[in-house]
């Protein structure tokens, strides 16, 4: 849609998780005026968006990921008056608020679901997917994400209902056009409150049909997307992304179609399920495949230029931590981290930060299961055992994959619990927060952050990152990430070393009269860089030069 302002291609989104960020009362949770009371520090560090993970009313079963009330806000984290504050206090700041909405499904809580089990000719009956049946026969043997069976008994209507998820998250019907109306309206309330986007929580799945096992890109999908981008989307000018784990490069194309008729973009996983064993759960994890993680990223940054757009991303509160993950968290945690920063932000697509990551936030690894919080973990270690693993197998593959490495509290300093709150901290505080928080990487002209403020503004200063073309370079080499992005007017070359090895490098030296962008390293060292060729353990260098030169590096 030509009329849409497109500002969130050169933007970068920071992604906070409410109740992990800041704690403003001392209850240990954190809340609204605790994002307020650093949004100062998200305006320094440059970001444009805050992508906010669901503040909405919750009984909490999921984190907040099943809504009770889609036009409330949860009291443990304020109430609609903090949220209305928040959003002027940012756009004072130039910082727009994405709402996170979960409209694949609601809370078991929910007025709608209340009222639907009530009876079958309940108005509200059909906002949800039933199936006949007797107790003890299931509809069929569809499995929920968390574990066990996807359908639920409910013995006074003598009916099952679907849950991909926890049995407290019934699937919404969007077959119903009252369902879709609903939700519609309830978007227009919040656009009109001052929401500058939308995150769409696995909305591949809306379109699901129990009875044929189809849960992700069902047929009526992009008919159903359509018809929610024109009644809402539509009529502002939002950065929304959907959520969508079964995306591939042609239904990405569909979903960020540069005509508006869908999403700006989406969140597609190719890229970080490369570590897990094929056919098996992500719990099953295995060395990182640097090649094809290459030829992955390269693939989305060629497949849509000029006709789609990427969501740029290594972190959310599902991942784990990528220091810890594809870098080095221990002997080279600063180097990786920049590294992995340069290799994302390089590339073109709106970049998404998540909370603790421009610190270089790194996994956790509880000795106890007592000192997990999520769902999932739970779930996973008791069924585990149950197989016959062995407790310490199931214990790594917690502090490899699980999702509350992205949860522990943010890192802001090295008083009692990292500042995050002055109660008890409803996760406990990863204990390396004495030696990694804000106050010291924000004290440190090399730091981290710092890496991240730099790049933030490299792509607000050069269209390049925002329009040019992509190439892979060196496709086959076992240790380093090179690509070109080129316009009409310059070349930028990003090179990054994966390892913890000095390495060969044959291309820094054919652009040694470029300009540096940013270099990850702050000392130059004898026998690497640019005149040797060879790059230290986690280098990474951005080099920028006007077009017409003889040769791009290939």
């Amino acid at each position: 849609m030509e009329k849409q302002e497109k500002w969130w291609k050169s933007a970068v989104v920071y992604q906070i998780y409410p109740r992990s960020f800041q704690d403003s009362n001392g209850d240990g949770i954190g809340d609204i005026p605790g994002i307020i009371k650093r949004l100062d520090y998200l305006a320094d560090l440059g970001i444009d968006a805050i992508w906010l993970s669901p503040v909405c009313r919750s009984p909490q079963d999921d984190n907040g990921y099943d809504i009770s009330d889609y036009q409330d806000i949860d009291p443990m984290f304020g109430n609609l008056d903090d949220m209305e504050h928040l959003i002027s206090e940012a756009k004072k700041r130039n910082i727009r608020i994405l709402m996170d909405l979960v409209l694949n499904h609601s809370s078991d809580e929910h007025r709608w679901f209340q009222e639907a089990k009530k009876s079958r000719d309940n108005p509200y009956h059909d906002y949800y997917v039933w199936r006949d049946g007797e107790e003890g026969v299931l509809p069929n043997d569809m499995g929920s994400v968390f574990g066990g069976t996807a359908w639920e008994w409910v013995p006074e209507l003598k009916q099952y209902y679907f849950h991909q998820f926890s049995v407290k998250q019934p699937d919404l019907n969007w077959e119903n056009p009252a369902v879709r109306r609903e939700i519609y309206d309830m978007i227009l309330w919040w656009m009109e409150k001052g929401a500058g986007g939308f995150r769409l929580d696995v909305i591949d799945q809306i379109a699901k049909d129990p009875d044929l096992k189809i849960t992700n890109n069902g047929p009526r999908l992009h008919e159903f997307i359509q018809e929610l981008s024109r009644e809402t989307f539509q009529k502002g000018s939002l950065l929304t992304v959907g959520e969508a784990w079964g995306a591939d490069i042609q239904r990405a194309k569909q979903y960020s179609n540069p005509d508006g008729s869908e999403f700006s973009m989406v969140f597609q996983f190719e890229h970080m399920m490369l570590d897990q064993e094929p056919g098996k759960e992500k719990w099953d994890f295995c060395p990182l495949p640097f090649v094809k993680l290459k030829q992955n990223l390269a693939k989305w940054q060629t497949a849509l230029h000029g006709c789609g757009w990427n969501s740029l991303f290594w972190n959310n509160h599902d991942l784990p931590r990528i220091v810890s993950r594809w870098g080095n968290d221990k002997a080279y945690r600063q180097e990786s981290a920049k590294m992995l920063a340069s290799v994302l932000h390089g590339m073109q697509g709106t970049p998404f930060i998540y909370q603790g990551e421009e610190l270089g936030m790194t996994n956790v690894r509880f000795p106890e299961i007592e000192q997990y919080q999520d769902i999932e973990i739970r779930n996973m270690y008791k069924e585990r055992l149950a197989k016959g693993y062995s407790r310490e197998a199931v214990m790594e593959s917690i502090y490899a994959k699980g999702r509350d490495n992205a949860r522990t509290p943010m890192q802001w300093d090295g008083s009692r619990n990292a500042g995050f709150t002055t109660g008890t901290p409803w996760m406990q505080v990863n204990p390396n927060y004495v030696e990694i928080n804000a106050e010291k990487e924000m004290d440190s002209p090399d730091s981290i952050y710092h890496y991240y403020q730099k790049l933030i503004r490299l792509r607000k200063e050069n269209p390049i990152f925002a329009d040019g073309s992509f190439e892979l370079l060196l496709e086959e080499d076992a240790h380093v990430f090179a690509y070109v992005r080129r316009n009409e007017e310059e070349e930028l070359l990003v090179l990054a070393n994966f390892t913890s090895e000095t390495v060969e490098c044959g291309l820094w030296k054919k652009w040694a009269d470029s300009q540096v962008l940013i270099h990850n390293y702050a000392e130059a060292a004898d026998g690497c860089g640019a005149a040797a060729d060879r790059l230290r353990p986690y280098e990474a260098v951005m080099l920028l030069r006007k077009t017409g030169r003889p040769d791009s590096g290939r």
